[in-house]
């Protein structure tokens, strides 16, 4: 008896210059299955829930909590699930991890060393996000190439071989900051209002500060460590 094996998804041909719409059509198209998008409640992701709701394409939501989230993520959540009238499947850490990180180590050992950083990012975000991409065909980002140094060789859509060679689509990642807010404004998203206080990237609530007039918009992200190291571990 043969065994049958799942067809390998193709990654679709666009132009350099296709927009998000483009991006986001094709690439749900290709995976011809479930597509989600991991959503932080960034402007970026507003904006590409607006997007997904204009299209009508089968996406869903999904939210990583913490557990050190900021009060006005959750109010921007609050705001996005009312909208559009759409679920948000949250995902949480074990607490079996949580409190025997907290027991070991204290309430703030990321801050002694990269590697402990890098602990708790995979207990709080990259473990759940294992869990919430399973059974996935796709799932979309925010990212952009203008956010960081990691970040500048980002395709639209890739093959994620981290998470079973799903789908991963990124349809804003030539959007500078301009397009982001001018969007943003143009349909008057329901933004953090952290981003109002100074802060144009936001995560964990201990991670995250405000940046001063001309800082790179992720100064603000684990200030304490070098340009190349910050990134959590979900975009591997």
């Amino acid at each position: 008896m043969s065994i049958e094996t799942a067809p390998e998804i193709v990654i679709p041909q666009l132009s350099a210059d296709a927009t998000a719409e483009e991006i986001l059509q094709a690439a749900v198209a290709a995976a011809a299955g479930p597509v989600q998008i991991a959503c932080s409640f960034s402007v970026e992701d507003l904006i590409i829930i607006d997007k997904i709701a204009a299209l009508k394409l089968p996406v869903g939501i999904f939210a990583l909590d913490t557990g050190r989230l900021n009060e006005e993520t959750y109010e921007v959540a609050e705001g996005i699930a009312a909208r559009y009238n759409i679920p948000i499947t949250w995902y949480f850490p074990k607490h079996e991890s949580v409190e025997a990180l907290l027991r070991e180590k204290g309430p703030y050992s990321f801050r002694e060393s990269l590697d402990n950083r890098h602990e708790c990012c995979r207990i709080r975000k990259v473990e759940p996000l294992g869990r919430a991409l399973a059974g996935l065909k796709g799932w979309v980002t925010g990212l952009r190439k203008e956010q960081s140094v990691t970040r500048t060789d980002l395709p639209a859509i890739e093959i994620d071989k981290a998470h079973g060679n799903i789908l991963k689509i990124n349809p804003l990642l030539n959007w500078t900051e301009d397009d982001v807010w001018a969007y943003a404004k143009a349909n008057r998203l329901p933004v953090n209002r952290l981003h109002a206080q100074g802060y144009p990237s936001i995560g964990c609530a201990p991670c995250t500060r405000a940046v001063a007039p001309g800082e790179h918009p992720r100064a603000g992200r684990w200030w304490w460590e070098n340009p190349e190291h910050k990134e959590c571990g979900l975009h591997r």
